[in-house]
């Protein structure tokens, strides 16, 4: 949902000042071969808090000091047998469900709860934690920060839509990093290599990682409502990635000659046991077609079969067809009037109406404008509402020819906008991992009905804890419900 900041997770301005970096021969950490780096360790660095800060504001930092210290004690662990030990590594979970994992230039690792509630031992969690180390140490991230322009000039031959969208500042800061999270299949298979090291030299059993892919490949793919890509979306799998990760461990346990390789499994239970499982409500939730959002105290319609996407940042809603978008997110403006003439100025949009106007009992400004963009007009009708001291802007831009059809439905979502005072919205408590002791051998269909699972939820939960719903577990093996 809206935060104070309006960030994406790479700036436009930060993608072009890569191309000012001199171009220079570098030796690559992990293979010792010679590769031509447009960025110096110190560059990685400084890109990489730049990015972190962008990141967190985008996504926000899941608030649990504990599982914080947990995670940062493990990555240090690791990072100190990885072929970069002296980068400032740090370690931080992202607030949101999608499962993903992902890493930035200059020693930042993300973990989404999302992955967090799908992983079932700390070996898991060395495994890909390990990987994501690989993409850092052998300099994959930085190798993408300098093809940002290539992707930027690429994203011109998409569909005119994704062109309009860019037209406005915020989105044309919002998703373009996100494409740097993808790798080549090369690389997935040398992170693949690289966490199986690392977590091996750190004494965990490396073949858990392949659990872990074990339980990607069971799950399906769900509807991103969070803005960030799953997994797959932005780690390609390489062919027999399950067989060359077992292969690789066996290897490093052989060679280390360790007789004890550590799993943990119960302490990671334990460790996520009461972390906040799928979408949080108190950051906005969609119910009957209204957003509602517990925290700010506001609610808005959502047109029908729309797209929505949540975010610290901005609420995004996409048009069945692709070709109309509102936007809506919290202004840096102290009042609708300055709100207005700050996005006609940021924007150079020509303004073609303007009105002042009362939005059930709040103030509020109401324009229409159009911007020129490469691939024709684009016309934008924008609403920015007082509530408080704060100002929420929305913005329904469509291109010229199609807007007169969508200008309802920008009407009635940004004239729905109103203060939420329904108690049973405003208590909506987010669902919680419960770790819990199965109560007597038999299947794992039946160790979670016994714990209290719907049928309707049976699958599901097999796959959370990495297993199938025909495996037997023992009585006082700990598992995963959610409630």
């Amino acid at each position: 949902m809206p935060g104070k900041r309006v960030a994406g997770v790479v700036t436009g301005l930060l993608v072009l000042a890569l191309l000012y970096f001199p171009a220079g021969c570098a030796v690559n950490p992990v293979t010792g071969e010679h590769e031509l780096m447009l960025l110096t360790e110190e560059d990685e660095i400084r890109l990489g808090q730049q990015t972190d800060s962008q990141v967190v504001s985008e996504y926000g930092v899941y608030k649990d000091a504990q599982l914080m210290a947990y995670l940062n004690d493990m990555g240090k662990r690791l990072a100190k047998v990885s072929h970069r030990p002296g980068l400032p590594y740090a370690f931080k979970v992202l607030d949101t469900p999608v499962v993903n994992a992902f890493a930035v230039p200059g020693g930042y690792v993300y973990f989404t709860r999302g992955i967090l509630a799908n992983l079932n031992s700390e070996a898991e969690l060395a495994g890909v934690m390990g990987h994501e180390l690989g993409h850092i140490t052998a300099r994959h991230s930085a190798q993408q920060y300098s093809r940002a322009q290539m992707t930027q000039l690429a994203l011109g031959g998409a569909m005119m839509f994704s062109q309009t969208l860019r037209a406005l500042e915020p989105l044309a800061q919002m998703g373009v990093g996100l494409l740097f999270l993808s790798y080549s299949r090369d690389n997935e298979r040398e992170a693949d290599d690289l966490g199986v090291a690392y977590s091996s030299q750190a004494g965990y059993d490396a073949s858990h990682m392949a659990l872990f892919f074990g339980t990607l490949e069971r799950m399906k793919p769900t509807s991103d409502k969070s803005g960030l890509p799953e997994w797959f979306s932005t780690h390609p799998d390489p062919e027999d990635r399950i067989g060359a990760v077992q292969r690789e461990a066996k290897k490093w346990r052989e060679a280390l000659g360790l007789k004890n390789f550590k799993v943990n499994r119960d302490a990671y239970l334990k460790e996520i046991n009461g972390m906040v499982y799928g979408e949080d409500p108190r950051e906005g939730f969609v119910e009957d077609d209204v957003f509602y959002h517990p925290l700010l105290r506001f609610q808005f319609p959502v047109p029908p079969n729309w797209t929505l996407q949540n975010t610290r940042a901005m609420v995004q809603m996409t048009s069945g067809k692709k070709d109309a978008a509102i936007m809506f997110m919290l202004s840096s403006a102290k009042t609708p009037e300055q709100a207005a003439r700050d996005f006609v100025r940021k924007n150079r949009a020509r303004l073609m109406a303007s009105d002042r106007k009362m939005i059930n009992g709040l103030s509020a400004v109401r324009t229409v404008s159009k911007i020129m963009t490469n691939q024709g007009t684009l016309e934008i009708m924008s609403g920015y509402v007082q509530k408080g001291g704060r100002v929420y802007e929305f913005h329904g831009l469509a291109p010229e020819n199609a807007f007169r059809s969508y200008q309802p439905v920008f009407q009635k979502t940004m004239g729905g906008f109103r203060k939420l005072t329904n108690k049973r919205m405003l208590n909506r408590k987010p669902f919680r991992i419960q770790v819990a002791s199965v109560p007597r051998t038999g299947t794992v269909k039946q160790a979670l009905k016994a714990l209290g699972a719907p049928n309707r939820k049976l699958q599901a939960w097999a796959v959370m804890n990495g297993k199938t719903l025909d495996e037997t577990v023992q009585a006082g093996t700990l598992m995963k419900i959610v409630k």
